[in-house]
């Protein structure tokens, strides 16, 4: 048996805005001469290994420890102003160049709920860059607790429940294995994996897991989602 969802729930950060550009621009453009000669991928590769050792910050914040153990590494300028300068500009990171349009066109088909472990304060300016697609959005200050944590899920799938949503009427769709797709896929519920860097390969800023989860759905645009859903062929599938 097979029937369209009837809502779409999406983490943001690296699914719908380019975090990882967000910050190369801050760095490439705010941290002098240094900044700027920072390669890409290496500077990827550091972050990745210290968001995988964890921190008891929410997210953005958590990006100030952060930044404050790289930037001697990547002989980056160092300060109160301009850690915590590295963590605001989480507000204005841009979106990918399909999210916008392919969100508006996905609102024409389906409730669409954010579930992101961002703070409120930075989703806020994520939401506006996004042009506002979202019928509700559930922050980690609202669940209290961040992906992967199944609680997360809990949380929102509560809130859908006033409209009637169940589980199996959700499509998840994200951008990271660690805290989305494996976990999803555990508890239940149909996930579409949108795989941003399968042109480039590797993990980038995301954390890294030893074996993929294989998702009910596989692209590496939102347009291709987006594409599926103007045909109406993105089903929910049952045995």
């Amino acid at each position: 048996m097979k029937r369209l969802p009837k809502a779409l729930t999406f983490d943001v950060v690296g699914t719908l805005i380019d975090f990882e550009t967000g910050m190369m621009n801050f760095i490439h453009t705010q941290c002098g001469e240094a900044g700027a000669k920072v390669e890409r991928e290496a500077f990827l590769s550091a972050y990745r290994e210290m968001r995988a050792r964890g921190e008891t910050l929410n997210f953005p914040d958590d990006l100030m420890p952060i930044y404050e153990t790289l930037a001697p590494r990547f002989g980056l300028p160092e300060g109160a102003e301009q850690i915590k300068a590295f963590a605001q500009t989480a507000h204005d990171w841009p979106a990918f160049p399909d999210s916008v349009d392919a969100l508006a066109r996905l609102a024409k088909h389906f409730k669409l709920v954010a579930m992101t472990n961002t703070q409120r304060w930075a989703f806020k300016g994520m939401e506006k860059t996004l042009g506002m697609p979202f019928h509700d959005s559930v922050t980690v200050d609202d669940a209290l607790c961040e992906k992967p944590d199944p609680e997360f899920f809990a949380f929102a799938r509560g809130r859908l429940s006033r409209d009637g949503i169940v589980k199996n009427e959700i499509l998840h769709v994200a951008q990271s294995q660690y805290h989305d797709i494996s976990v999803g896929r555990d508890l239940g519920y149909t996930v579409c994996w949108i795989e941003r860097r399968k042109a480039i390969g590797g993990f980038g800023g995301t954390i890294a897991v030893a074996e993929l989860t294989k998702p009910d759905y596989h692209f590496s645009t939102m347009k291709e989602l987006a594409d599926m859903a103007d045909r109406n062929e993105l089903f929910m599938i049952y045995d």
